[in-house]
């Protein structure tokens, strides 16, 4: 699995580790993320990461 870049602020998710802050369970891909989550560092969505 990829890992996506915040273009924004520059966090990196890495599905490996997953979100745990938001709940988001070790091994769910960038697209398997719910439409409403959002970047743990800044708050902006999805649709401001890009795959690295």
């Amino acid at each position: 699995m990829e890992k996506w870049i915040c273009t924004v602020c520059d966090y990196i998710y890495d599905p490996a580790v997953g979100d745990p802050v938001s709940g988001v369970a070790p091994g769910t891909s960038f697209e398997a993320l719910p439409d409403d989550w959002l970047c743990p560092e800044c708050g902006v969505g999805k649709e401001f990461f890009e795959e690295e």
